[in-house]
């Protein structure tokens, strides 16, 4: 058994493998207040869930874009579940080469998302991931990750107007009954992921004019059901991308 633990900003994905096999996966929040014992006890629970034993496990793979938590994740492992986890970071081996200026300033969960995508899916790609930032990330077809776009989530976007726009409330991101808005509810709704749509389709024609005609888009995170259903320009829907790339990169350097 394999268990993988992708560590974002908003979201604690955790995915348990068997060889190849996703059996279990679970989405929690991240807790920056959180001590390394919480987090081992809490893991442990959700092992225990699936009749999962630690002396079954046979590694834990770790990618996080947190680094003030990365070490309690670390010493979380340690101390419960008596292993080190291999952390993702540029020097390991992989399936990709990355032309990034820096290397080692990608985030990891990117680096996952581009090695699952080449072994998956193959290059060329534009691979985005709709997390608490949306990224857009360009795989070559030579297998080279060549960087890619940043820009806010959906879902820090809409905090951000409900924070700093005293007269727009928090509302449920889900698509409103027309584009146009008929009150501020709706427009806001229809801003937000009709904006986000066509922000998608705007990127995938630029990432397109860079990569070739036959670039494949790979679409995965936590708000990746948001958007997909008002565009066609995506290909593949993939929620788990990030999980499969951690256990690649580890059967990679074992």
């Amino acid at each position: 058994m394999l268990l993988t633990i992708d560590l974002g900003n908003t979201n604690l994905t955790i995915g348990l493998f068997d060889q190849a096999e996703l059996k279990a996966h679970w989405r929690l929040a991240t807790d920056h207040q959180r001590m390394p014992d919480e987090y081992g006890l809490q893991i442990h629970s959700l092992l225990q869930t699936c009749q999962c034993l630690d002396e079954q496990l046979d590694g834990i793979v770790l990618s996080s874009v947190v680094p003030q938590l990365t070490e309690r994740l670390e010493q979380a492992c340690a101390d419960h579940l008596g292993m080190d986890p291999l952390t993702v970071t540029a020097d390991l081996k992989l399936n990709i080469s990355i032309l990034y200026d820096d290397p080692y300033s990608v985030g990891a969960d990117r680096i996952a998302d581009a090695v699952a995508v080449q072994e998956f899916y193959g290059g060329p790609a534009c691979v985005i991931d709709f997390g608490t930032a949306t990224t857009f990330n360009a795989l070559s077809s030579k297998g080279e990750y060549l960087g890619g776009a940043i820009l806010p989530g959906i879902g820090t976007a809409a905090e951000a107007l409900f924070t700093h726009a005293a007269k727009l409330p928090a509302i449920e991101l889900k698509a409103p009954p027309s584009v146009i808005g008929s009150n501020t509810q709706h427009a806001m709704q229809a801003g937000l992921i009709y904006g986000y749509a066509a922000m998608v389709e705007g990127l995938v024609t630029r990432f397109r004019e860079k990569l070739g005609k036959e670039m494949k888009v790979i679409a995965t995170g936590g708000h990746v059901s948001k958007i997909t259903g008002q565009t066609a320009v995506i290909d593949h829907i993939d929620p788990w991308l990030t999980l499969n790339g951690l256990r690649l990169i580890w059967n990679m350097n074992r």
